[in-house]
């Protein structure tokens, strides 16, 4: 299935053509009038990653922020164990879609804290049960991180536990901790540092046994599909990169209306329902947006595909220290980062030199500088000021 070689019948499509598309099926070209039902990240959860996080995702995207409530968006601890936003009514499905699809894929989300457990012959899959089963009973009401750790400590046996050096403490290992979380029905308390977790609403103990099989879950939430609709066309690989998932797993419930098409020779596969809006003949929308750090439209694994440059993309993707991103007309166009002094919020944004300009320089700064005050008054912030380097 995933050999570089395509058939002779795939679409051939360009990379214009993909990052129109992204744009696109990301809705980073709706101005307003989104809504929580229709804004499509949402379907794969939009993540809350420092102080533009999900929230700043869901503005860019055209949906009023300010008008949602805790009856309307849930946060958890899912792919990759980062905190997202999901659409609350949607949480029972949520937390099947996220569940791993085996105990072997269980064993990849988990990383070395996959290792002991196996030692000890007990399966990943019980093991997140287990932790789940113990959070459930300490999670009885508002409970702060570490405290529940330190309880969970307590009553889980050696297996489950590691000694941290930083901390200078034995405590659980971290994924399975925050993986668990979802199986136990727990949620985070929005903005608390440290977290804050606490049960969600209606999510019964009966209701989250039931509720742990992907297969259980809607379509609309199944992260394989939800993968390939908003950061297609992708692969197996690409897919599995991006879940941290077992590439065999991916490979087992790769869709059926997945269609064949390729990208400089590579063979990808976009949703038969939306290759329409991939060979759409339109031209890329011609919108500039700042991109918080982990925005989805920087979270796919095929980098190059936005950033052909070393240098650039070092610098867009470092180890530590995010910076947001610059979209100008679907392409990464420079970086920023904030400055805040008391109730001011300063930029200082970097434009990449490109000799494929195909707008005056000083309307992408004018555009810039546009959306630097949405994102101050997102913040409830005055603009200090936006210094524009290259």
């Amino acid at each position: 299935m995933t050999r570089s070689t395509t058939s002779a019948a795939a679409r051939r499509v360009t990379r214009a053509e993909v990052l129109a598309y992204r744009v696109r099926r990301q809705q980073l070209d709706r101005v307003a009038g989104g809504t929580l039902a229709d804004t499509a990240l949402l379907d794969l959860g939009a993540q809350d990653t420092g102080p533009d996080g999900g929230r700043w995702a869901l503005a860019v995207r055209g949906f009023e922020v300010t008008t949602a409530t805790d009856d309307d968006l849930a946060l958890l601890w899912t792919l990759r164990g980062a905190p997202h936003l999901y659409r609350r009514p949607d949480l029972a499905s949520v937390a099947a879609a996220v569940a791993p699809f085996s105990d072997a894929d269980a064993a990849k989300r988990i990383y070395d804290a996959s290792k002991p457990l196996k030692a000890a012959g007990i399966g990943i899959l019980d093991a997140l049960d287990a932790v789940a089963a113990e959070m459930r009973t300490i999670v009885s009401k508002p409970t702060v991180k570490g405290d529940v750790s330190g309880r969970l400590t307590e009553r889980l046996p050696e297996p489950y536990l590691r000694w941290c050096n930083p901390c200078g403490v034995t405590h659980p290992y971290e994924m399975p901790f925050r993986l668990a979380a979802v199986r136990a029905g727990l949620e985070l308390q929005p903005g608390t540092s440290p977290p804050v977790l606490q049960r969600s609403r209606g999510r019964t103990a009966a209701a989250l046994k039931q509720g742990r099989d992907p297969a259980s879950a809607d379509p609309r939430h199944d992260v394989i599909r939800a993968h390939l609709s908003l950061l297609g066309p992708s692969t197996p690989q690409l897919t599995a990169g991006f879940l941290d998932a077992a590439l065999a797993d991916v490979k087992a419930r790769w869709p059926a209306d997945a269609v064949e098409v390729s990208l400089d020779g590579e063979r990808r596969w976009v949703l038969a329902d939306d290759q329409p809006l991939l060979t759409d003949s339109s031209a890329v929308p011609d919108v500039t947006r700042l991109l918080g750090p982990y925005d989805l439209y920087l979270q796919g694994k095929d980098r190059r595909l936005l950033v052909d440059d070393k240098a650039r993309a070092k610098t867009l993707w470092p180890v530590i220290g995010r910076p947001g991103a610059v979209l100008v007309a679907g392409e990464l166009a420079g970086t920023w980062r904030p400055r805040r002094s008391e109730r001011r919020l300063g930029l200082d944004v970097v434009l990449w030199p490109t000799g494929r300009r195909t707008r005056p320089a000083r309307r992408t700064r004018d555009d810039v500088a546009e959306q630097a005050e949405r994102l101050a008054a997102y913040r409830g912030l005055a603009l200090a000021g936006v210094d524009v380097g290259e």
